[in-house]
């Protein structure tokens, strides 16, 4: 339980690293969520996201973006650097569970 708990911690605190790893422009983003550009950068620089928006900002995010599957799969890696490493299927079980 305090695994789940630090992990939704630790995603909630690489949101701003995952939209800017994702390539994507704030205000496709944005748009996506039917935010104005200007509340969603202010959003972004304070880090004060509902779970709701967490969640949406995921799903767009991890759509078909190579780039954010990278950057998910190295940062469960660095958390596990002590567990030793994790199959490609393990890795995607996990990544699942987030969307």
């Amino acid at each position: 339980m305090l695994d789940t708990i630090k992990k939704y911690q630790k995603l909630k605190e690489s949101i701003t690293a995952l939209l800017d790893v994702s390539g994507y422009r704030n205000d496709y983003v944005a748009k996506k969520m039917g935010m104005t550009p200007a509340y969603f950068s202010v959003k972004k620089q304070r880090g004060k996201w509902t779970e709701k928006e967490l969640e949406n900002i995921l799903k767009i995010l991890t759509t078909h973006n190579e780039d954010v599957e990278n950057y998910l799969m190295l940062e469960e890696m660095r958390s596990r650097k002590d567990d030793g490493t994790i199959s490609y299927e393990e890795y995607k079980q996990i990544i699942a569970t987030w969307k």
